[in-house]
């Protein structure tokens, strides 16, 4: 079943994207799951509402 995501290229420092990558293999996800996750989190500690309707899909329901 295909995923309803916007698909965009998102240039990262070379160190930014490791320390990434290092939190999502202790949390089990991809580099896109955990930077998805991140943002989410962002989001919430700024007060920005937004729907979560696709957000089981790819970072184990967190």
């Amino acid at each position: 079943m295909p995923s309803e995501r916007k698909a965009f290229a998102l240039r990262l420092d070379p160190a930014l994207h490791d320390a990434i990558a290092r939190l999502a293999n202790a949390d089990l996800r991809s580099v896109n799951a955990e930077i998805e996750f991140l943002l989410r989190e962002a989001l919430r500690a700024r007060g920005v509402k937004f729907s979560e309707k696709t957000e089981d899909n790819n970072n184990g329901g967190e």
